[in-house]
């Protein structure tokens, strides 16, 4: 089993994300996309063909929430992964996702290094899993990700743990520049007060909400795809 090559199921109605889900996955080593859908009805006609190892789901499907439909794969297939790729979020999605059994909630827009990190993470899980009859709690651990228990679940964030990509003096500088804002931006404007680039500064405005230092809402317009701004908590 550890040298199967892992079979992925894209579910996703936007065209181009699903190309860019697809090229990327495939970069990855021990990783094939078979198939792709935009909708949760063909995707469970799809599963009544073949099952898959691993699941893209999106949630904002034109049929169905996708979470409402991970309930329904949970149904015809137990032993398939699911990572749910969304920009949803709020709490209930979250959890919904979490009692679905989701190996891992990725938010738009999705961070290349991040998608890929994961779905590494996921293959050495299930090699992992593959090659144990029992397991020991560092195992666990390992697999949810989770800290010693004498650690603090929350830290603040020291300097030689930031990850690849984010810098000090960078990670400084946007900073001090949210504290100096009263109302919520997003990338581009921000970007403009600091003179970097719009992706720079997303990654450095997400790395922080994931670090839960910052916000984020998602607005919706008439046209284009949404808006993410954030804001100080």
């Amino acid at each position: 089993m550890s040298n199967k090559i892992i079979q992925v199921l894209i579910i996703e109605d936007d065209e181009t994300a699903t190309m860019i889900y697809k090229k990327f996955t495939q970069k990855v080593q021990g990783f094939q996309v078979v198939a792709t859908t935009g909708s949760g009805k063909q995707a469970l006609e799809l599963l009544n063909v073949f099952t898959p190892d691993l699941i893209l789901l999106d949630v904002f499907l034109p049929d169905i929430k996708g979470t409402d439909l991970l309930w329904e794969i949970r149904k015809k297939c137990r032993d398939v992964d699911v990572i749910m790729i969304t920009a949803a979020n709020d709490v209930h999605t979250v959890k919904e996702a979490i009692r679905g059994g989701a190996f891992s909630y990725l938010m738009k827009p999705i961070m290349l290094d991040k998608f890929m990190e994961t779905l590494e993470h996921y293959k050495k899980t299930r090699m992992k899993l593959s090659s144990l009859e029992t397991v020991q709690q560092d195992d666990v651990n390992t697999f949810f990700r989770m800290k010693k228990s004498e650690e603090p679940i929350l830290m603040e964030t020291k300097t030689n743990d930031l990850p690849k990509g984010i810098d000090k003096h960078t990670l400084k500088q946007v900073k001090q520049k949210l504290k100096e804002m009263s109302v919520s931006t997003n990338a581009e404007e921000l970007a403009k007060k600091i003179g970097a680039s719009h992706s720079t500064v997303r990654r450095y405005l997400e790395y922080l909400v994931s670090n839960s230092e910052l916000e984020v809402e998602v607005m919706f317009g008439t046209i284009g795809r949404p808006e993410r701004r954030y804001r100080k908590k």
